[in-house]
């Protein structure tokens, strides 16, 4: 039936039918459905974009170290006072090294000792640092005692901070760090080649310091990395077993139903949960040390289970019944049925489910912060047993210094802690394409 109206002339015009107008609507609405999409999508972008660009514009400069130049002379007189050739690793360790540095700038800058004032502002250009560089080097070869080397050693903070630009140069002296001497200097030393940034090795290197110019995320990796072996080593095998007994092996009734329950909700469990009960069992109950990378790693065990548990039974289910009916008729048992053929089949979507559940605990802090892992720790430490720190417990120690110059530190931790994530992430997805097969 044809819907008729009449225009103001009086002639008589068809009206759309109600089907069309129907379809016009339904098109319509996918048009602002997909509108919607791009704008969710395009917002997400922005504030990724905006996430990276601030991470990325303040912690690359972590990456660069202000340096100087200076001729040091490894005097005897300080370093070796009693002749023993450099045989007495005790009297090397107790040297006065930064003395060593204000005298080699006070003599490259050509000021009077005797002037204090100007001899103390000139040794503030130096990172107190360099004691544990110059040690290092009479450490490693005895041989320069008594010589002079030409030695490339950290500038202070300050000084880092202000060749970067990390702050204003241009207010009156009162009110910026560097004075108008300290700023000639720097400028005789940047225009002589003696002071230049240079890319910072010992960032990935170092453990924790006091001073911004000297710490680094070594000791912090080196911890995290034994995190992540206790995790693979135990959750993987745990996690993987439990799936298969509970898709294959267990009967279905209420005490499975109930297991699975419980399973799905520890995956939603907050992380600090489980720093509690690590707390509670692996530290006060079985008395293990805190700040201990075992005990880091068993903590981050319990959180990641649920993760593998779910992945592996989502593989395990993904692989066709017809795979199973074909071994069992071919006479295989039930579990060559399942190591034989199911598992294979599923082991792409457990690699992958697996690498996930590592970056995610690689990440966390909230477990770790309970289970003390926030302790001051500047040296390697030497298996899981030894006092370590975490990347991101690092990040959150560093976020509360005060020092100017540890904001560039927090920054370039967070770079190098999404360069692990991410390449954690490429790798689940590399092998999932790699490997899985589709049905």
């Amino acid at each position: 039936m044809t819907d008729i109206s009449m225009d103001k002339a009086g002639a008589v015009s068809k009206a759309p039918p109600r089907r069309d107008i129907g379809i016009k609507r339904r098109y319509a609405a996918e048009r602002r459905f997909k509108a919607y999409g791009i704008t969710a999508i395009a917002i997400g972008l922005i504030f990724l974009c905006t996430l990276l660009w601030t991470v990325i514009s303040q912690g690359y400069t972590a990456f660069w170290q202000t340096e100087i130049r200076l001729p040091i002379s490894f005097s005897q007189e300080v370093i070796d006072p009693d002749n023993t050739g450099g045989q007495d690793a005790s009297a090397l360790m107790r040297a006065n090294y930064p003395r060593l540095a204000q005298d080699a700038i006070v003599q490259r800058l050509g000021i009077d000792p005797s002037n204090r004032p100007e001899v103390q502002r000139a040794a503030g250009l130096v990172s107190q640092g360099v004691r544990l560089q110059l040690r290092q080097m009479v450490l490693e070869d005895p041989s320069i005692i008594g010589t002079t080397q030409d030695v490339w050693i950290f500038a202070n903070s300050t000084v880092d901070s202000a060749l970067k630009g990390q702050f204003d140069l241009s207010v009156e002296e009162g009110r910026r760090p560097l004075n108008d001497m300290q700023l000639r200097w720097m400028d005789e030393l940047e225009q002589a080649g003696d002071l230049a940034q240079r890319f910072n090795t010992d960032f990935f290197t170092n453990g924790a310091s006091s001073r911004a110019e000297t710490a680094g995320v070594g000791v912090a990796i080196l911890g995290s990395l034994y995190m992540m072996l206790i995790v693979l080593v135990l959750s993987l095998p745990i996690g993987v077993a439990a799936a298969i007994y509970l898709e294959e092996f267990a009967p279905k009734n209420k005490l499975t139903d109930l297991i699975e329950v419980n399973i799905n909700n520890l995956a939603a469990v907050p992380s600090i949960v489980f720093g509690l009960l690590g707390l509670a069992v692996f530290i006060n109950w079985f008395g293990l040390p805190r700040s201990a990378s075992l005990v880091g790693g068993l903590v981050l065990t319990l959180m990641t289970l649920p993760t593998i548990i779910i992945a592996t039974r989502a593989a395990l289910k993904a692989v066709p019944p017809s795979i199973r009916a074909a071994a069992l008729g071919l006479g295989a048992s039930r579990n060559q049925m399942v190591f034989q053929h199911v598992l294979p089949l599923a082991a792409p979507g457990i690699l992958t489910g697996t690498i996930i559940g590592l970056a995610q605990a690689l990440g966390e802090t909230a477990p770790l912060l309970l289970i003390g892992m926030v302790a001051f720790v500047a040296d390697f430490p030497s298996g899981p047993m030894s006092p370590a720190t975490a990347l991101p417990v690092q990040i959150f120690m560093w976020a509360n210094e005060a020092d100017r110059a540890f904001v560039e530190r927090t920054s370039g931790a967070i770079i190098v802690l999404l360069a692990f994530l991410a390449f954690m992430n490429i790798a689940a997805v590399l092998l999932r394409r790699r490997f899985e097969r589709r049905w």
